[in-house]
């Protein structure tokens, strides 16, 4: 294997439903001017094009930081581009990155990175960039070879000092044997730099990551409760045996499992049509879960059998870290979550 690189999947997401509301004529032209686009940012910030997957595109980096920077410029512009195009046409990037050695054959890529980042891509919400440990890594190592003042290529700072990002803790990734870490790198101006930016070392983030606090609390409709990190694994479902019952027919029997894995709460989908995942820091980014797991942390809402696009979903609220299970009966669904409770 050569020297590491940096492997980028970048993906469009929801172009099935712009095919069935649109027709294939006009995706497609859409889809293709989009990846070719992706294709030549990448190349800008001295990436290499691997190849283009329909909706989607491989890319490769010598360099961690250029990834980084790459994937920062793609979801700030396409973003922005979104807002102008009509609703079914508004498919945005899922981006996914990892770090390791690859083998070249020819012009394709092949290696563990390569399937990390194309899993990560899947597994990351709309308008998100997640990336493993290897990356962020990187992006330390060269944060501290250079000083906050030095210039980058063409007189910006390098993403190694700029870049924001967090632990999402330990990670199940479908198809492969060992958990991940992961993290979310954050791309909106919007986000607080001192919440969104890590400044501990690696081993610092996992166990922060970890700190999630006792206990887990789930809101549905008028009903609350309140789980202990000792009463985990608990179950959603559909069924008067769950732990935390949702009837809805959406729902599934034993629709999701909440455990405690190397510290954090992690949410595993066990259903039959999907589970979704979004924090109330960023309510517009969804984590899309299809016999996957997430890490749940602070607060967010839990979509059960169908998205949060679909007003009508089961959507149940969590805390991490509330107030010990004997409150339970003393706190209601609004006290418990506020403003993050769905009217």
């Amino acid at each position: 294997m050569d020297s590491p690189v940096t492997m980028v999947f970048i993906d469009l997401a929801g172009s099935t439903a712009a095919y069935a509301a649109l027709g294939n004529a006009p995706v497609a032209d859409v889809i293709a001017k989009v990846t070719q686009w992706i294709g030549r940012v990448c190349e800008a910030h001295h990436g290499r094009t691997v190849k283009f997957l329909g909706d989607g595109v491989l890319a490769q980096f010598q360099r961690g930081d250029d990834a980084v920077e790459a994937a920062v410029f793609m979801q700030q512009n396409h973003s922005e581009r979104l807002e102008k195009w009509p609703q079914p046409l508004r498919m945005g990037l899922k981006i996914g990155m990892a770090r390791g050695g690859v083998v070249q054959m020819a012009d394709d890529v092949y290696g563990d990175p390569v399937n990390l980042a194309a899993r990560l891509s899947d597994m990351a919400g709309t308008q998100t960039i997640w990336a493993d440990e290897s990356v962020i890594a990187e992006l330390r190592h060269r944060r501290d070879a250079h000083s906050h003042d030095q210039p980058h290529a063409g007189g910006e700072r390098v993403a190694a000092e700029t870049a924001r990002y967090r632990s999402l803790g330990m990670m199940r990734v479908r198809g492969l044997s060992e958990p991940h870490s992961v993290f979310q790198i954050e791309w909106s101006e919007e986000v607080s730099t001192d919440l969104m930016t890590v400044r501990g070392a690696l081993h610092d983030l996992e166990i922060e990551s970890g700190m999630v606090g006792g206990s887990i609390a789930l809101a549905w409709l008028g009903k609350s409760r309140v789980f202990a990190a000792d009463d985990l694994p608990i179950v959603i479902g559909r069924i008067p045996d769950s732990s935390f019952v949702v009837s809805d027919q959406r729902v599934s029997r034993h629709h999701a499992r909440i455990e405690v894995i190397n510290g954090a709460f992690v949410l595993s989908d066990l259903s039959s049509f999907g589970t979704w995942v979004r924090f109330t820091e960023n309510p517009a980014s969804e984590v899309q879960l299809r016999r996957n797991q997430c890490v749940l942390h602070s607060t967010g809402e839990i979509a059960l059998g169908a998205s949060f696009s679909d007003f009508s979903a089961a959507v149940v609220a969590f805390s991490v870290g509330a107030a010990g299970p004997g409150a339970e009966s003393r706190l209601s669904t609004r006290e418990l979550f506020g403003d993050s409770q769905r009217a």
